[in-house]
């Protein structure tokens, strides 16, 4: 079956400013919010799952792909969102997590993160190769030879197990494919100093496409190119620990001049985290028609639970319950393993404190799945099961808190943090009106 996300190239160059955001996160509440503002705006989904959040060995969140797209597919069950709609991804799929092994190592760990995506039906595959391994030269750049030719090779496995899914499901849908990865490495930064952004020129871009579709031919993959989606490239954007880079268009008209001229390709922009609506709305229309979003939202997620927990703590003491402590224990939890920030935040002790706390790249997003941290959000919750006071609503979630006066929210705990991750999703859909795709 053809894949739908093809649409998006036809009306990109019809001259129609229409795009997608892609949400990269395996949190509930993110999903849920996503799932929900695409059944109230009537429009698609775009979900995906990184090759670090998910593997066939389960990832950092425990999950396989199979078991991410079920965690997805349950959550849409329980709210009404029709499955047909929701379109999954694999992020940053190659040796990622591998580039301590050899060639043939990594590359066969990563023929089997393929084989895992691919045979879960996931159809939106970004072929990441741009990584070097133990075995490559550590003082020679990476030729755009040998990530094309590992890209095009990890492409076949995909191609040859989607032949395999279609002997169980004739119906399934054909997997579309990203090329590139010049963006920042996935999770963000790790150096203490601020090198800048700069926009891809358009002769990198050119030739990494050119590099592709080369290897592509080598591959017998010329029919498969015509499902490359889009190229990644760097449009000038990066989330900072307390800000952004934001989008310049006047910086990067020679690359949205340069996709105009391409027929069959948009552009896949990572790291759009913390744009404005209206800067999000310009990159669409400049040719990044897939904006890539996942700290924007756990933070949004974050920055709900945050105002509940300080309106626990009041309400606690006027009502004598036992509170959760959410925010003691979260960074308690962030103490005692510091693998998934230590190496991305930097400064005084003080500074990392906050940090752990308040940084956009939101760090915090990988302790969620802990036992104590959940332990801690189920018991909030049961705290304020019968609503936040308002007075206190107010103070902590002001635009929760008019919503509810209004009617149009519910108080409860769950409802008002996926409301205050709705805020964020909505600054996508005002970017890209999605739901002109269907």
């Amino acid at each position: 079956m053809k894949n739908a996300l093809q649409r998006l190239v036809s009306i990109q160059k019809e001259g129609k400013a229409v795009g997608i955001y892609s949400a990269c996160s395996a949190n509930p509440f993110v999903i849920e919010a996503v799932l929900r503002k695409g059944k109230e705006d009537n429009s698609c989904v775009l979900i995906e799952s990184t090759a670090n959040q998910c593997d066939q060995f389960g990832g950092y969140t425990g999950m396989t792909p199979k078991d991410f797209r079920d965690f997805v597919y349950s959550i849409a069950d329980e709210i009404g969102f029709d499955k047909n709609r929701i379109f999954l991804g694999g992020d940053h799929l190659g040796p990622l997590t591998w580039t301590s092994l050899s060639e043939e190592d990594a590359l066969k760990n990563a023929t089997d993160l393929i084989k895992a995506y691919v045979g879960a039906g996931f159809t939106k595959i970004h072929l990441d190769t741009s990584m070097k391994v133990a075995t490559d030269d550590p003082n020679v750049r990476l030729s755009d030879e040998i990530i094309s030719k590992r890209g095009a090779m990890l492409c076949k496995v995909a191609e040859e197990t989607y032949a395999e899914l279609l002997k169980e499901n004739p119906d399934a849908v054909e997997p579309v494919y990203i090329v590139g990865s010049e963006v920042p490495i996935p999770g963000g930064s790790q150096s203490a100093v601020d090198e800048g952004v700069q926009v891809t020129k358009v002769e990198d871009f050119k030739a990494t496409m050119e590099a592709f579709k080369e290897a592509f031919k080598n591959e017998g993959l010329e029919s498969v190119w015509e499902r490359v989606l889009a190229v990644v490239v760097q449009p000038g954007v990066e989330e900072k620990d307390s800000g952004c880079t934001e989008y310049d268009r006047e910086k990067a008209k020679h690359l949205a001049a340069a996709i105009k001229e391409i027929p069959d390709i948009v552009f896949e922009g990572h790291s759009t985290d913390y744009q404005t609506k209206i800067k999000l709305r310009e990159m669409v229309e400049d040719g990044v028609a897939i904006l890539k979003v996942g700290p924007g939202l756990t933070f949004a997620a974050r920055e709900g639970l945050y105002a509940l927990s300080f309106i626990e703590d009041e309400m606690c003491k006027i009502n004598g319950l036992t509170p959760s402590n959410f925010r003691d224990v979260l960074d308690a939890e962030m103490l005692k393993n510091d693998k998934n920030w230590k190496k991305h935040y930097h400064g005084t002790a003080d500074e990392i404190a906050l940090k752990r706390k308040y940084s956009f790249s939101d760090r915090s997003r990988y302790y969620y799945t802990t036992e104590a941290v959940e332990k801690a959000i189920n018991t909030m919750m049961e705290n304020l099961k019968d609503g936040c006071q308002l007075n206190l609503l107010s103070q902590f979630m002001p635009i929760q808190y008019t919503k509810v006066r209004e009617g149009s929210l519910k108080n409860d705990p769950k409802e008002l943090v996926l409301d205050r991750v709705g805020n964020t999703i909505d600054e996508y859909l005002y970017a890209t009106h999605q739901s002109e795709l269907f």
